[in-house]
């Protein structure tokens, strides 16, 4: 699955139309959001906890076409809490955000 750098801001621009300094906030509260949930998912300490920020990052994803972030959040519902590697690949794919 190929990463979309236009993804997201393409869904603000459609959102919102040709208003630069608007979908640049978005685009900002976009990225804290998503480092909320993958503080969440760092904070996990049992499979429930895990899964629910897993399917919360999901969500978050699947909302501004981040199709990577979203295929990687639906991996780590799937994984056991606190999976290493799945939670690095998050955590590069959201570096690249």
């Amino acid at each position: 699955m190929a990463y979309d750098p236009g993804a997201i801001e393409a869904a603000l621009a459609a959102a919102v139309g040709d208003e630069p300094a608007l979908i640049a906030e978005l685009r900002g509260a976009f990225i804290d959001s998503v480092q909320r949930g993958v503080d969440g998912l760092d904070a996990a300490r049992d499979h429930d906890g895990w899964q629910a920020a897993a399917f919360r990052l999901k969500g978050l994803a699947a909302s501004f076409g981040a199709v990577r972030l979203m295929a990687l959040a639906i991996e780590a519902a799937d994984a056991p809490a606190q999976d290493q590697d799945v939670l690095r690949r998050i955590k590069r794919t959201v570096e690249r955000l």
